[in-house]
């Protein structure tokens, strides 16, 4: 083999000898070694996969950069793909050319950029480690792809794809290190806000799951705490019960707010304008922010309206103008304003349908958030606030409201610029139909006693937790029902059958072991009683289980509830039924205890 096939011109310092035959040659002007499949460390590639026949360096006869006259000098300064040469034998390795798109993508002018390193596009934000490999490729004269945040000439960060290579002259001694850019932000923000939302949905998840079982606990321990309070108590034991009973309903409002954050809480949306919120709360409002911050409304006339449940909208603008407030310990101006805008199809908010949308936006002169404090401002139970100052949920539970309503929650926010909280809804027209949910707060609760004389109505309750099923019969037979209990679906068919196949009222948890959940046990058991009464009771989602399969006619109690509760539910559920055609109601046998 000869000394050209075992040395060839092109190698550079620290980088493996290539063979001579797997050099390209440019017509015998230049040669260079092909990418050959080869994938840039980056992974992503502007080609859209691995490189076969781009070469990662080049060997050329004619160095220098003043013959400017033939097509291939045209071609750089016309194509959108910025461009330079960095000239390694003067110090600081300069660059001793820029095309026009370098120029159009930095904002720099020829001038500004010729005969500086190129280290005058990185800024704070740059990753130490990223510069430190492009030194070592420049260093061991080898090809390198990387993506790096940069800097425009105005300050604006980009996200930059660098591709770094060699260039010789037939020699073998280094001349230039050519570099191609691209510009890659729109695509490492999808990136980010894809990654972001996976994030969010599982800790939405985990959040959820936490909240259901927390309030199964919570069940137990108010169900024995109002058990404890029919006995006689001594004046201290008393104190100590209502102390017990208050950090309970603590437990419980935190475990709603978790499901907000979650995006499984129950929510009724009415045509709302969201002008005739702030009218209708300015009292509050200006209450909420105290005497040293002040409240400017900048409300748009004419505003769309959209549907929303006003009580969590409500909710939404306190938690948001609490922290607005918080953000301003020496007081300021908080500005609270309504917009309508048109959103067409867009890769930044693929969550949004195309159309019109109205927009609250609330702007305070606080010092504003770091980088990486707004970046994780809607987890939850995450708080810069001292301890006992917040909980951490506020936000999460204004993005989890949000969300639900087939909104998105913006935050912009820079140190010492104040931090401005945007909250975006569809408009009214541009929100599809959806049923109208039954439910407690859907109609008003007859509750009024109209139990038939002689006869004690059977209520079949289901629930998996003994400790929570006991709690229940024994709350419901204090008010004087009949009890039938069971701990799955299929023991409650069962159960049901043994009882001669009719009930007054199926009371069952939703989440259940086994193949038959709470949902599908009331589905079946209305096919064998189609006018049977059911109220069903979760830890979890209620809003899931009204609009599911056979949702209709069924009412939902969430967990923890009290005894008062539950019998007020469970006497609204028994009235409706009672006042339903009598050709709908089956044939039915009285209870023995109404026959003794």
């Amino acid at each position: 083999m000869s000394d050209e096939h075992e040395n060839p011109p092109f190698s550079g310092e620290g980088q493996p000898q290539a063979r001579a035959e797997d050099l390209v040659s440019g017509q015998g002007q230049s040669r260079g070694v092909p990418a050959q499949g080869q994938l840039d460390p980056s992974g992503h590639s502007p080609t859209g996969g691995p490189g076969v026949m781009h070469w990662q360096g080049g060997t050329i006869t004619r160095a220098g950069l003043d013959d400017r006259g033939d097509v291939f000098f045209a071609a750089i300064e016309m194509t959108r793909m910025p461009m330079i040469l960095t000239d390694p034998n003067i110090p600081d390795n300069p660059i001793a050319f820029a095309n026009r798109a370098f120029q159009d993508l930095t904002g720099y002018t020829e001038e500004e950029i010729l005969g500086r390193n190129c280290r005058f596009l990185q800024g704070a934000q740059t990753d130490r480690e990223a510069v430190r490999e492009l030194r070592e490729a420049v260093a061991e004269q080898r090809a390198i792809a990387l993506e790096i945040l940069n800097y425009k000439r105005d300050g604006t960060p980009f996200w930059n794809g660098v591709f770094i290579g060699p260039v010789y002259d037939s020699e073998g001694k280094l001349l230039y290190f050519f570099a191609s850019q691209l510009d890659v932000t729109r695509r490492r923000t999808s990136e980010a806000a894809f990654r972001q939302a996976q994030k969010m949905e599982s800790i939405g998840q985990l959040t959820a799951g936490l909240a259901h079982d927390f309030n199964n606990l919570l069940q137990i321990i108010a169900g024995n705490l109002e058990s404890i309070a029919d006995e006689p108590l001594t004046e201290r034991q008393t104190r100590a019960l209502d102390k017990a009973m208050r950090s309970t309903d603590r437990g419980s409002r935190l475990t709603k707010q978790l499901l907000a954050f979650a995006r499984k809480t129950r929510l009724e949306p009415k045509p709302t304008n969201l002008n005739t919120v702030f009218v209708e709360l300015g009292d509050m409002l200006e209450s909420t922010l105290g005497q040293h911050v002040a409240l400017k409304l900048d409300l748009k006339p004419r505003l769309p309206t959209t549907l929303v449940d006003p009580v969590h909208l409500e909710m939404a603008l306190l938690n948001v103008l609490i922290n607005a407030r918080d953000a301003m310990p020496t007081g300021g101006t908080v500005t609270a304003s309504t917009s309508a805008l048109q959103l067409g199809p867009s890769v930044d908010n693929p969550q949004l349908n195309p159309g019109e949308y109205v927009a609250i936006s609330i702007r305070d002169e606080g010092e504003g958030m770091p980088a990486h404090v707004l970046e994780r401002a809607v987890e939850p139970f995450f708080t810069t606030k001292e301890v006992g100052k917040g909980t951490g949920l506020g936000l999460a539970m204004v993005h989890g409201f949000v969300q639900q309503s087939r909104g998105k929650l913006e935050i912009e926010s820079r140190p010492g610029a104040g931090t401005t909280v945007r909250m975006l809804f569809p408009a009214a027209g541009a929100i599809p139909a959806r049923p109208e949910l039954a439910g407690p707060r859907g109609a008003a609760a007859d509750t009024s006693n109209v139990r038939e004389p002689g006869r004690v109505e059977t209520i079949l309750i289901v629930e998996d937790s003994d400790d929570v099923l006991e709690l229940a019969a024994n709350h419901l037979m204090k008010l004087g029902y009949a009890v039938l209990v069971a701990r799955s679906g299929e023991e409650a068919l069962e159960v049901y059958s043994a009882a001669g196949g009719t009930i007054d009222l199926l009371f069952t948890d939703v989440v259940m072991p086994g193949g038959i959940n709470g949902l599908v046990l009331a589905g079946r058991l209305r096919g064998l009683q189609p006018n049977l009464p059911i109220l069903l009771t979760t830890g979890y989602n209620d809003e899931l289980v009204l609009e599911g399969p056979g949702a209709p006619g069924m009412d939902v109690i969430g967990k923890p509830y009290r005894r008062s509760e539950l019998g007020d539910r469970i006497r609204a559920a028994l009235n409706r039924r009672d006042r339903e055609p009598e050709t709908r109601r089956p044939p039915r046998q009285p209870h023995p205890a109404a026959e003794a």
